[in-house]
């Protein structure tokens, strides 16, 4: 196996750089990924962090998820960022204003994921705004079976895409991406003007890749796997250990 690019010294220039804005998605970037959503924990030192870069970038540091704004506050608390969740159906821009795109109606793909989980006690049914996410991660033995089903009550719902995630499978609008996301908190303050930088780890981080690469930023894919990112980093430890950095360079200064 290929030994994986180690960028974090690019990467921690990026953050402490003046002019830079600053998107991170959240599980498998600033967290481990866990056996189940709410099993990932926040490494200590991260919230101080962000809070130092955000104050850093006048406030252009965002976090870009597939979860929910909601959940993204509880895991930060007592941070509050501008955040998109829900791949961009929810977003919370810096002034704090919550908007919420239209999305289709999602009932009849909850119940045959139910259905199917039901069936199979090792799946996990997420239901978020306008979004249902299918986990496998406690039985991969049955992936072929996710992705028929899920595949299947997709097709029969117009206006909904389906994201292939790690160990997961996710029903969304169709409309909305991170890179949608990305490119709305570009077209406001504070992060206007200035250079993205986003760090991700899964398939659906690549559409906010190659938008702040095509804005002239940089994207950072965090582990192993094809990508569009210019920038590559092994783990999330890796990650973190940037994120920690700059914020001891910048108390420095």
């Amino acid at each position: 196996m290929a030994e994986i690019p180690d960028d974090t010294a690019a990467l921690l220039q990026l953050l402490s750089a003046s002019g830079s804005a600053v998107f991170l998605d959240f599980d498998g970037t600033l967290v481990d990924l866990a056996p189940t959503p709410d099993g990932v924990r926040l490494e200590a030192g991260v919230v101080d962090a962000l809070l130092v870069l955000a104050r850093r970038h006048g406030g252009a540091l965002a976090i870009i998820s597939g979860r929910p704004v909601a959940q993204i506050d509880a895991m930060l608390a007592p941070l509050l960022l501008p955040v998109a969740g829900v791949h961009g159906v929810e977003r919370r821009d810096a002034d704090g204003r919550l908007s919420v795109v239209p999305t289709p109606d999602v009932s009849a793909v909850l119940a045959r994921a139910q259905a199917l989980a039901e069936r199979h006690p090792g799946l996990l049914v997420e239901h978020k705004r306008g979004a249902v996410a299918l986990h496998y991660r406690l039985a991969p033995e049955l992936e072929q079976l996710c992705v028929q089903e899920m595949t299947a009550a997709v097709q029969a719902c117009p206006g909904l895409l389906l994201l292939h995630g790690k160990m997961v499978l996710e029903a969304k609008p169709a409309t909305t991406d991170k890179g949608s996301a990305i490119a709305a908190f570009m077209a406001e303050a504070p992060f206007a003007g200035r250079r993205p930088v986003f760090a991700g780890d899964d398939t659906t981080d690549e559409a906010g890749f190659a938008y702040v690469q095509g804005a002239g930023g940089h994207g950072v894919k965090v582990g192993s796997g094809p990508s569009v990112a210019t920038l590559r980093l092994a783990s999330p430890d890796a990650l973190r250990t940037a994120l920690l950095a700059a914020l001891e360079h910048i108390q420095k200064e």
